[in-house]
This record gives C-alpha cells, sequence and structure tokens, in this order.
C-alpha cells in the first residue's frame, strides 16, 4: 500500500507515463481509443446531413489529430472537482475541447449502420441531460491502462465503433454509434493528454483502506 500511495499521490503524474495504478480524474483532458478498431474518439465542425443534424462524432486512425481531446466533467448541472478521481459507476460528460460541445446520444438512426445516433451537443461546455454517460469498469476507479465502457445514462446504449467508414467530406473516419448489447466493439482506453493529478480525495480513501 505504501507503494500506492508513493506512485499516487508523490507526484510522479505526467502527460506522457503513468503507472498502471494510476487513475483517471475530473478536469483530465484524453484521447479515447477504441481498442477494437484502434481508432480515437473524434467531432469536429461537421454536422450529420441525416438524422438531428448536430455536430457528427466520429472515430479517427490518427494519433495527432487536435479534435480528437475531450475534458472529462462531472454529469449534467454537477461539478466535479479537478483531481477527483472517476469511479467505476460514475455518471460523467465528455466535452470535446475544440468546440465545447458533450458528446451526446438520443434516438435518432445514425447513418451508416443504422444504430442510435451519438452526436455532440450544447454550447460552452452546457448541453442537457442526454449529455451523461456512466463509466462501467472493474475495481473501483477508473485506471488509465484499464479498458472501460460508456454507457449512455438515458437510454442505456454503449458507447461503439463497428467499422463502418465515411466518405466526403470525412473520408476515411469511421462511425461512432450506440449499441445496445455489450461487445468488443465497446471497450476505450485512456491514451494521449494531460491528467490532473489526483486529488486529497482519493489520499483519504488510501488511508482508510489500511485501517
Amino acid at each position: 500500500m505504501a507503494v500506492v500511495q508513493l506512485l499516487l499521490l508523490g507526484g510522479f503524474w505526467s502527460a506522457v507515463g503513468a503507472s498502471s495504478m494510476a487513475v483517471v480524474t475530473c478536469g483530465s483532458v484524453v484521447k479515447l481509443l477504441n481498442t477494437r478498431h484502434n481508432v480515437r474518439l473524434h467531432s469536429h465542425d461537421v454536422r450529420y446531413g441525416s438524422g438531428s443534424g448536430q455536430q457528427s462524432v466520429t472515430g479517427v486512425t490518427s494519433v495527432d489529430d487536435s479534435n480528437s481531446y475531450w475534458r472529462i466533467r462531472g454529469k449534467t448541472a454537477t461539478v466535479c472537482e479537478r483531481g477527483t478521481p472517476i469511479k467505476c459507476g460514475q455518471p460523467i460528460r465528455l466535452t470535446h475541447v475544440n468546440t465545447g460541445r458533450n458528446l451526446h446520444s438520443h434516438h435518432f438512426t445514425s447513418p451508416l449502420s443504422g444504430n442510435q445516433e451519438v452526436s455532440a451537443f450544447g454550447e460552452e461546455g452546457e448541453g442537457d441531460y442526454l449529455d451523461d454517460w456512466t463509466v462501467l469498469c472493474n475495481g473501483p476507479y477508473w485506471v488509465r491502462d484499464g479498458e472501460v465502457r460508456f454507457k449512455h445514462s438515458s437510454t442505456d446504449v454503449l458507447l461503439s465503433v463497428t467499422g463502418e467508414q465515411y466518405g466526403r467530406p470525412i473520408s476515411g473516419q469511421k462511425e461512432v454509434h450506440g449499441m445496445a448489447q455489450p461487445s468488443q466493439n465497446n471497450y476505450w482506453k485512456a491514451m494521449e493528454g494531460i491528467f490532473m493529478k489526483p486529488s486529497e480525495f482519493l489520499k483519504v480513501e488510501v488511508h482508510h483502506g489500511e485501517l
């Protein structure tokens, strides 16, 4: 346990490397990789030509695209203090850094696969309750090296990629959608980004775990 305290609380924390025990925290800005299809969750100021007409969300193979950064925040109408570890089972919002819109889903049909549409919605980080996603993972916290699923809190679909590919104007990008059934297509992993150091909140929990 002393080793865990040193790694999580002693300042060995960077945007590049981290221990397998490092947790994902509120306020962190990350890229999320779909591990089955090797694409990063992405958005841009391009709207769907069908369905809701909202800002599209896709998967891209590029590692360096700045449009793949998402900020981790508390669920709608709440504040999650920067550095607070994300618990498994916790609802969160993912806000697209470059456009300020939140990862969103609703009962529209996705354009390629016919699954549930996933879009980016809101202005300057504020949308509605359909922006909330529950983090599904094993153990007490979402850890950097672990695979997670994101379950839409209102409609229960899982954030997924199944390989359908767009043509112009976003040629080569993969459709991201919601699926009711769990599968290998629903797994995501935190990759590149700026990870906020865990707050005193975790220190207290680690201490109590030793008693």
